[in-house]
């Protein structure tokens, strides 16, 4: 069952989801979940909690895919046997499921950024054998996104940090600290003393604008509707002199697979609430993502 699997990322995840088992979609609007091919719809206010467990009676796995009441889904999840996996980049969200138990498994940082970002956060420090690690994540402005992902963009402007350089495929690029969750999360899980995480744009003047950006953001919510630039994406993650990357076209679709990709090995991981890099083997899974169309650099 696929929470939101008519949002932009959700449909991407039903894509790959629906060649080896039955999808159901379920949503506010049933319509919109008519029109994702391939899948059952079904009506399902997360807001109603009897309705969510009625809705994930027999299923055997869960994808949220909206951030709506993660936490309380997860649990109800959980408790029945449910396994769960969650896209949401949002830290509190994240940390409340983290706290859950239950005779399933929860994976947690299933993404892009967080989830592809911690993987290769694993790989370079374990080969760098590092105390610390940073990441950079590149987006494309010509992409069309979500309004939640939006919304949670403009609030981490917020937060915008110092600025420093990171070699991305095609050269090195200049990225702002920016609130994603790895930063929280990663000294945590893989024993080490600090990770950054920075932000950059496609277009060159753009990412020097994210600081003045930062100070209006209220503003310019309107400007969000606008998509120039190209759909082009990439994260890099350097530690100790040993770097990795994974880039291609079209993040929400990339995010999607991962999700989907993971949703698949969830029975065969452990009982338990974890991030993915805990409980899954960089290297054969980003290979695996990789065989969909994008391309990974292991780490060098």
């Amino acid at each position: 069952m696929v929470f939101g699997g008519y949002g932009a990322v959700g449909r991407e995840a039903v894509a790959v989801l629906r060649e080896w088992c039955t999808v159901v979609v379920a949503g506010r609007d049933v319509e919109r979940a008519r029109s994702v091919s391939g899948a059952v719809p079904m009506r399902v206010d997360l807001r109603d909690q009897g309705a969510v467990e009625r809705a994930i009676e027999g299923a055997d796995a869960v994808l949220m895919c909206v951030d709506v009441d993660n936490a309380r889904v997860a649990k109800a999840c959980l408790e029945r046997g449910v396994h769960y996996a969650d896209v949401s980049a949002s830290l509190d969200r994240l940390a409340a499921i983290g706290e859950l138990r239950g005779p399933a498994t929860g994976l947690l940082s299933v993404g892009l950024a967080p989830g592809v970002t911690n993987l290769l956060a694993r790989q370079v420090v374990e080969a760098a054998q590092a105390r610390e690690v940073e990441i950079g994540v590149l987006l494309g402005t010509g992409e069309r996104h979500g309004p939640a992902a939006l919304e949670w963009t403009l609030d981490g402007l917020g937060e915008l940090g110092a600025a420093w350089r990171m070699p991305f495929p095609g050269g090195d690029r200049t990225v702002h600290g920016f609130p994603f969750s790895d930063q929280h999360t990663l000294p945590g899980t893989l024993n080490i003393d600090r990770a950054r995480t920075g932000l950059a744009l496609d277009s060159r003047l753009l990412t020097a604008l994210l600081p003045a950006a930062a100070r209006v953001r209220h503003r310019i919510r309107p400007l969000t509707k606008v998509h120039v630039g190209s759909d082009w994406f990439a994260v890099t993650v350097r530690a100790g002199g040993r770097t990795a990357s994974f880039s291609g076209r079209r993040q929400s679709r990339a995010t999607g697979v991962v999700a989907a990709l993971l949703v698949k090995r969830l029975p065969e991981l452990p009982e338990g609430v974890w991030h993915v890099e805990q409980v899954v083997e960089p290297g054969p899974f980003l290979a695996e993502v990789a065989a969909h169309g994008f391309t990974y650099d292991a780490p060098r």
